[in-house]
């Protein structure tokens, strides 16, 4: 058995082949903080595939609450929330998260993944279903995966597949519908409105992940049941703080039942360390900042409309986008690798998308937008993918204005 085990991991030579063509893409070490520009290897690079759509991570005014949060609380919480690990700015955040997503409660979990794992796992039992779209995010999978329900898949953001595929699960089985709001590659906005008429019509719930979403649509960033104005139609929201929240953690918000049921039956929360103060104090500021300062959610846009225009007038690829979130289509791993490399020797930071976490004839490089950049940084980004496809040998398509 022991030998089975060396065999496989001996086995991986994914990585080993990338590293050995000079075009390996990940880990790559920075030696700044999160920015419009960053430094690696001692060389300032255009950052471009960065989830700090509001560009707070850097910002003073959080920097100074979670230096003063470690000052009072110290570095970590030595325990679970379950146990000895709330604080009473856990409280406070949540009550903060609860108000600004329209819920009645919420409850905060380490990471992100951490809620999707625990919250799906413990909602659903043996006779329950569990409809996802297929490019929901890893985190949706793997919570699905400790499920004891049913997983059903439907195509993505194809309405018409969820109402078959609801259509034919018994009348009275629970129905959990989880969904990205903004998906995390693609970058395109789920179709919510009609996902509550169909949800309705079969007695189905919806939690939506809303990872990508908040500090970007609806009132304040409030996200994608705010944007589309159906706060009361939307039974769970999950959050994340890793994004326009400038610091780490996630968080389930709902009715209060559901909630006091979740923080009694995640495993993932309550068997993990709670979030430490630093962060949680790093979260109450930056949600201050973006509701003391809407402007910076119109200047992300702003950003994103500007950087679509200059992508499509260059005949890019950018499939069906709404949000800064932008796939620039290649559709070759090899030259999606080759084309992240060039960028990055000139300059220009972006995240390579291939299979299997995307087909390979859909892999593409991930190009995303923060409120900070400028739209000459944008302009030079552009200039420089440019000239990226022109080196690789990659073909433009026609612009389609």
């Amino acid at each position: 058995m022991r030998k089975k085990l060396q065999d496989r991991v001996a086995s991986f030579k994914d990585a080993k082949l990338i590293k050995e063509k000079g075009l390996y893409p990940y880990f790559r070490s920075i030696d700044s903080a999160q920015d419009t520009e960053v430094m690696i290897n001692g060389k300032e690079v255009l950052m471009f595939g960065s989830n700090s759509y509001l560009g707070l991570t850097n910002h003073p005014t959080i920097k100074e609450a979670a230096q003063k949060a470690i000052e009072k609380y110290g570095t970590g919480c030595a325990g679970s929330r379950f146990l000895n690990g709330t604080l009473d700015i856990h409280l406070e955040l949540e009550s903060r998260l609860a108000t600004y997503v329209d819920k009645e409660a919420a409850v905060l979990f380490s990471t992100g993944f951490q809620v999707n794992l625990g919250v799906i796992s413990c909602l659903l039992e043996r006779n329950d279903y569990l409809i996802l779209d297929e490019y929901d995010h890893a985190s949706i999978i793997d919570g699905s995966r400790l499920s004891f329900s049913r997983t059903i898949k439907y195509a993505h953001n194809d309405m018409n597949d969820l109402r078959s595929k609801l259509s034919r699960l018994p009348e009275d089985s629970a129905k959990l519908i989880v969904s990205d709001g903004i998906f995390s590659m693609e970058g395109d906005l789920v179709n919510l409105p009609e996902m509550v008429k169909i949800a309705n019509e079969f007695g189905a719930n919806i939690m939506m992940d809303d990872a990508h979403s908040l500090g970007v649509i609806g009132f304040n960033g409030a996200g994608t049941a705010s944007h589309f104005n159906l706060n009361n139609e939307v039974d769970l929201i999950m959050g994340t703080f890793s994004k326009s929240l400038a610091s780490l953690g996630g968080f389930i918000a709902a009715d209060l039942d559901t909630i006091e049921f979740i923080k009694h039956r995640a495993r993932s929360l309550m068997f993990s360390a709670s979030m430490p103060p630093s962060a949680v104090a790093s979260v109450i500021a930056a949600l201050d900042i973006i509701e003391a300062e809407p402007e910076r959610i119109d200047k992300l846009w702003d950003n994103t409309n500007y950087a679509k225009k200059l992508l499509l007038e260059s005949g890019f690829d950018i499939g069906h986008t709404d949000s800064p979130i932008i796939p620039i289509y290649i559709r070759d791993n090899d030259k999606t690798f080759l084309i992240t490399n060039i960028l990055q020797n000139n300059g220009v930071f972006v995240n390579p998308v291939v299979s299997p976490a995307v087909p390979s004839d859909a892999s593409l490089i991930r190009f995303s937008l923060m409120a900070t950049h400028t739209f000459a940084q944008i302009e030079t980004a552009v200039e420089k993918l440019n000239a990226a496809f022109k080196e690789a040998s990659v073909n433009l398509v026609k612009a389609q204005l």
